[in-house]
């Protein structure tokens, strides 16, 4: 290497250091430290996948629109992270858990803040469509001792695979939402509808990227939790129907083996009469454990 090169001129085999060494003068030490991984692993990338110009500008333009399609109540970007796995590796990494505590996974793009506060078996479905279900289940501690007044707030797609805040006008405000305590027990329940899996939005940039690669766009049918207690770690988590067609291809990464509940038929009447239901229902049982904070 020459004298010029020794005092730090670009080249391809030295261009990480040469670019690093160049934002020594950052006053923020952690967005230094974040530059300098993102910029060697970058070069790595760029030096074994060795693109085209035309395949460098493809790749800007796919940036360029995934920005355009990003709008108030729309996050393309948070879509591509969901589709690359990144956002439940984010989670898992921020959520890591003592053993034998619930696992999280992603919060989505459909939480709504303020809704209502409802009675242990309240029904949360308003509109009355779709097949019963009765969740049911405890909130423990690490120790299996009952957690009493723990906040649940729950919220789920229909059986049509919407959420209320996208059918303005179809479906009821707070369809499918509700707020609940856990009683002295640690015990809660509610009364909602099967819900079923669903597409993420596909029809911009990382939607045209899923068919590029071969995959699908669903998520596999599931219920929100974000379960909240004095002196426990809030818990933002789903549970899963185990036997929903994609639940081992679920296109965000979200589905843990720990978070699957079995959804099952209940046809007796007696049990049909105590849970408030007119006819069969499905019976849904998950506890979750908090860990302290």
């Amino acid at each position: 290497m020459n004298a010029h090169n020794e005092s730090g001129f670009f080249t391809e085999e030295n261009s990480a250091e040469v670019v690093i060494a160049r934002n020594a003068g950052a006053e923020d030490a952690r967005l230094r430290q974040v530059m300098d991984v993102l910029i060697r692993h970058l070069h790595e990338a760029v030096k074994e996948i060795e693109p085209t110009q035309e395949e460098w500008f493809k790749a800007i333009m796919f940036l360029t629109d995934t920005g355009h399609m990003c709008n108030e109540w729309r996050q393309e970007f948070i879509l591509l992270s969901d589709v690359l796995g990144v956002s439940m590796l984010v989670d898992a990494i921020n959520n890591r858990k003592p053993s034998g505590a619930s696992e999280s996974t992603v919060l989505g793009p459909f939480h709504v803040e303020g809704a209502p506060e409802l009675p242990l078996g309240s029904n949360i479905c308003l509109d009355q469509k779709g097949e019963p279900m009765l969740v049911r289940g405890r909130i423990l501690d690490t120790d299996g001792k009952p957690i009493a007044g723990a906040k649940i707030d729950v919220w789920q797609a229909n059986d049509e695979g919407f959420y209320d805040v996208q059918q303005k006008g179809i479906q009821p405000d707070f369809n499918l939402r509700g707020v609940f305590r856990s009683n002295e027990e640690g015990e809660y329940w509610f009364r909602g509808v099967k819900p079923k899996f669903y597409p993420i939005p596909d029809d911009g940039p990382v939607g045209k990227l899923l068919a590029s690669l071969g995959r699908h766009p669903y998520r596999p049918a599931h219920l929100h939790y974000i379960i909240a207690a004095d002196g426990y770690e809030t818990l933002t988590t789903h549970i899963f129907d185990p036997d929903d067609p994609y639940i081992a291809s679920d296109a965000v990464f979200g589905v843990k083996q720990s978070l699957m509940a079995e959804f099952k038929p209940v046809d007796d009447p007696a049990r049909i009469d105590k849970a408030g239901f007119d006819g069969p229902f499905l019976e849904v049982e998950h506890d979750f454990v908090l860990a302290r904070s």
